[in-house]
This record gives structure tokens, sequence and C-alpha cells, in this order.
């Protein structure tokens, strides 16, 4: 079979995006993923969505919506994993949580992407979009959403 390039049929890739304020939030793991939906308003057929959250002490990630123990468990396995005051930091001029945040954000990570369909962000039955917070004294939080469609 041949391939020419000329018998491709494109198609128009819309992108939108939107700023999403959060309010603060105390640390640890938060079910946000109401508040997103709210906001993104009306979503095409198909597509995609990447949300960015633009801060480097704080992280967005997929998982567990239904038990609050969960949430309750990742803030407990991770503050064990990465303690306050380690003696390796020397990033400490924000105070004790500061250096702990920008790691934890790294490891889980600034953004997610979730398919669309149907006009509703397609998630698994059991999936939230959470908000990590990190820091002690945490301020409100942008998220910047691509909307492809």
């Amino acid at each position: 079979m041949e391939f020419d390039f000329w018998d491709l049929e494109f198609t128009t890739v819309m992108i939108q995006q939107k700023t999403i304020y959060l309010p603060p939030f105390r640390r640890g793991f938060h079910l946000i993923t109401n508040i997103i939906e709210r906001e993104l308003g009306n979503l095409p057929d198909v597509g995609m969505v990447n949300l960015l959250i633009q801060h480097t002490s704080a992280a967005l990630t997929l998982n567990e919506n239904a038990d609050p123990d969960v949430r309750v468990d990742f803030e407990n396995f991770i503050n064990k994993l990465i303690p306050e005051n380690h003696p390796l930091y020397t990033h400490i001029l924000e105070g004790a949580d500061d250096m702990p945040a920008h790691i934890k954000s790294s490891i889980f990570g600034a953004s997610v992407t979730i398919p669309v369909t149907n006009h509703r962000l397609n998630l698994g039955i059991w999936q939230g979009i959470y908000l990590c917070e990190f820091r002690n004294q945490p301020g409100s939080r942008k998220i910047i959403a691509t909307i492809f469609s």
C-alpha cells in the first residue's frame, strides 16, 4: 500500500485555556474534582483537558475519590518519606515545610491530563482530582486548564 501525504484529511483542533483559582486549602490531600468540573464549564464531545498547577509547593494527582482514609494515609506516608527539618536541606529560609514541599511536588507532579468523552471528564469510577497541598500556611493556588477538542 502506497501512502500519499496529500490524501490525508486534516481536522482543526480547537484549544481553549482557562485559569482556575482555588481558595487556600489546609495542608493535605483534597478532592477538587467538583471545583474543576464547575470551573471548566461546557466541555467538547471528545477531547482532552490538561491541568497545570502553577506552584512549586503543591501538586495535582488522580486517585481514590470515595474513602477519605486514603487522603489521610497519603499525608501520613509522604510526611514520613519526606520529613521536615532533614539535615540535608539547605533551602530553609522559607520555613521547615518549604523544601519538603518542593520535593513532594516534584514526586507527585504539577499536571494531569484527562480525556473528555460525551462532554464530561472521563475519569474512572473511583478516581478524583486531588490538590496535594504541602505547605503549612498555604495561599490560594492557580491552575491553568487547557482544553483540546
